[in-house]
């Protein structure tokens, strides 16, 4: 039996402050989070619309989100 969204420890608008809160987040740092973790506890269009709201730019792979500061990105290969 899976958890109810009623049952998740955060509501979407915690779990954004947790996230935005932290100390790599603070530091201006590229922050990782799990797919899985972010469409149960927010939604993948609910999460997209915030980065683009923040100005932030976001990649997926390997089952995970990778949050790039607003610094440039380069691919180096």
């Amino acid at each position: 039996m899976g958890m109810t969204r009623d049952l998740l420890p955060f509501s979407a608008e915690g779990w954004f402050a947790h996230l935005f809160n932290s100390q790599a987040a603070r530091d201006g740092a590229v922050i990782r989070r799990q797919v899985r973790d972010v469409e149960r506890y927010v939604g993948r269009e609910a999460f997209a619309a915030e980065m683009q709201r923040r100005g932030f730019t976001v990649l997926e792979n390997a089952g995970q989100f990778i949050i790039c500061n607003r610094e440039p990105i380069r691919r180096v290969v």
